[in-house]
């Protein structure tokens, strides 16, 4: 994995820790699923009418929209309003690292590389100290309405690299056009279609702010990078940077919202970035034994199927 790819992963980290905090302001004006279903027609118009279509085909477009847009984001901002603070959210949801190279290694046959397994083990541990010790709070459904999120977000990942998509932005912005109608359906069920139009035409400057945020930011920039990465390189090299979203999250939550950072959160985040480090040294290690392979006159389909 080329160090650019590595500061790109990275840099969608910081941007997915930050939606935490727009994701808790925005649930101050909007019910959860409102707010999902708002993410995604922001997300999707007017890109969809400049964008050509994806390269793949229908089914994986309208599952990716489903399992990311219905199940995985409205599960996770149902949680939110529901109990889970936003800092453990941000930990608990990281399951999805490990989830995602074991689907991957199951469905797709990619066998991580035991360096890879070990450095997402040892991120699993600091995430871990951190949900112990960070004193974040949450119900048991709120809990284990987030856990679904991650088992979702790794499905969709599945999707994504199973779909082969030549344009993964086109793929993530026609895909964003299956949620609205399921979530605000499900919105009007939960909460009443009064109060889902009222939400709408009451909206205030923070929930479009938030929504602003959680649209372009968070998904066309985050998930656009992302999934470019996972068509590019296989799960087990990507999935592990979401690790690093917990360490971003608390230190957002610590700038914007006051939330105090202590000593057990400086050793959780300094244990993901060791078993990160192992992560990216064996995909650093992967890179070199491609561009070798390239000299000695490899295909780049070859290398291209390999990575």
């Amino acid at each position: 994995m080329k160090a650019s790819h590595r500061l790109l992963a990275v840099v969608v980290a910081a941007v997915w820790g930050v939606n935490f905090v727009a994701i808790e302001l925005g649930l101050r004006d909007l019910p959860p699923l409102v707010l999902t279903a708002l993410r995604f027609v922001a997300a999707a118009v007017p890109l969809v009418f400049l964008l050509p279509r994806p390269s793949a085909r229908l089914r994986y477009v309208v599952a990716y929209g489903l399992v990311l847009g219905v199940l995985k984001f409205g599960a996770l901002f149902t949680a939110l309003a529901a109990g889970m603070s936003a800092g453990l959210a941000s930990l608990v949801l990281q399951a999805q690292a490990l989830m995602s190279v074991l689907l991957a290694a199951a469905v797709l046959g990619e066998r991580p590389a035991r360096a890879q397994v070990a450095g997402v083990l040892v991120g699993s541990v600091g995430i871990g100290v951190l949900a112990i010790g960070s004193g974040g709070y949450a119900t048991v459904i709120s809990f284990m309405l987030t856990l679904f999120a991650a088992a979702s977000w790794a499905a969709a990942n599945l999707i994504m690299r199973a779909s082969g998509e030549k344009r993964p932005l086109s793929l993530l912005v026609w895909s964003s056009l299956v949620p609205p109608l399921p979530l605000l359906g499900l919105a009007g069920a939960v909460d009443g279609g009064q109060a889902v139009l009222d939400a709408i035409t009451g909206l205030s400057w923070r929930g479009l702010l938030a929504v602003a945020y959680v649209a372009y930011v968070s998904t066309l920039v985050g998930f656009g990078i992302w999934n470019r990465l996972i068509a590019r390189y296989s799960i087990a090299r990507v999935a592990p940077f979401s690790l690093l979203v917990p360490v971003f999250g608390l230190s957002a939550a610590w700038l914007l919202l006051d939330e105090p950072v202590g000593p057990t959160e400086l050793a959780a985040a300094a244990i993901v970035l060791a078993g990160l480090a192992l992560v990216v040294r064996r995909s650093t290690a992967d890179g070199n034994n491609a561009t070798a392979a390239s000299e000695g006159g490899e295909p780049e389909y070859a290398r291209a199927v390999a990575g």
